[in-house]
């Protein structure tokens, strides 16, 4: 029933924009793109409740929360996934973090780099970098056809990001994908050039919607430079309209045609729902056995 649901919010409508164009948009992305992104916002959103037993009805391996730095290892054995998630800012703690910009050499599990990431993420990680390695580790070991997907919202995006490198440089035979939604800018050009050749730029989906004002609230004035590839939903499906022709694949690591062309907001409105989920804690609804449910 969780498969079907997410292939009907994103291509239900599908059929009817198709009677009525037989030709997807330029740089469209597939019904079968929006379901995952669908399933991953939802991964990224269990993570800031407040109770997750069951994460989208599958086994919760293991939470992980020290300091502000909060996380879970789940896994699917129908799709034979292991799933990363990693939450977004949360608390006070979390904010501190967010505005620690300062550059500074990517140093995590045993890996010094000449490149630089944001000194906030970067510390936020490495509060969990070495158990959640040991847990995937373990479970790779006992699952070695599994795919590795790294997931997050927000700064749990970015989290995702150094987590994902991380994992692919000490697991390199290991298939890992990355999913992000609302992610900050989170190193430099060198790093996320690092990260794209490591991860595979095909491995690699950021997603940002509408006006967001999160991914670019980091200036690249201050040396940042985001990673590729970024998926803009430019507008909000319609009645009538298929989530998955509101979204463009867009080109390079800052595409100007893509969200780089709107004004930096912050935090609003568009940053707290991905492709019809909320990112954001719920204390009345406990969103893994609604979704595992439905």
């Amino acid at each position: 029933m969780q498969v079907l649901k997410l292939a009907y919010l994103c291509s239900i409508v599908f059929s009817t924009s198709i009677a009525a164009s037989p030709i997807l948009p330029s740089r469209a992305i597939s019904p079968t793109l929006c379901t995952d992104f669908v399933r991953y916002t939802q991964y990224s959103s269990a993570v800031y409740q407040p109770y997750c037993p069951r994460p989208l009805g599958n086994t919760l391996v293991q939470f992980f929360a020290e300091g502000s730095t909060h996380a879970f290892v789940a896994r699917d054995d129908t799709r034979q996934e292991l799933v990363v998630s990693f939450r977004g800012s949360f608390s006070l703690a979390d904010a501190v973090t967010d505005i620690d910009v300062f550059l500074v050499p990517y140093v995590s599990l045993g890996i010094s780099k000449s490149f630089n990431v944001h000194s906030g993420f970067l510390a936020a990680y490495n509060h969990v970098a070495d158990p959640v390695l040991a847990v995937v580790k373990a479970q790779v070991s006992k699952f070695p056809k599994y795919t590795v997907v790294v997931t997050g919202h927000s700064l749990g995006g970015s989290l995702a990001a150094l987590g994902a490198t991380s994992l692919k440089i000490a697991l390199p035979k290991v298939t890992i994908m990355l999913y992000t939604f609302g992610q900050p800018r989170t190193g430099d050009k060198e790093f996320a050039a690092f990260m794209e050749s490591t991860l595979g730029v095909d491995n690699i989906f950021r997603a940002v919607h509408t006006f967001d004002g999160v991914p670019t609230i980091i200036p690249q004035i201050l040396g940042y430079e985001h990673h590729g590839t970024e998926y803009w939903q430019f507008k909000d499906p319609g009645l009538f309209t298929s989530p998955a022709t509101t979204v463009t694949k867009c080109i390079g690591k800052e595409d100007p045609a893509c969200s780089d062309s709107i004004f930096s907001t912050g935090i609003n409105l568009a940053h707290l729902f991905y492709f019809g989920q909320g990112a954001y804690a719920s204390f009345f609804t406990d969103k893994m056995e609604l979704t595992a449910q439905q």
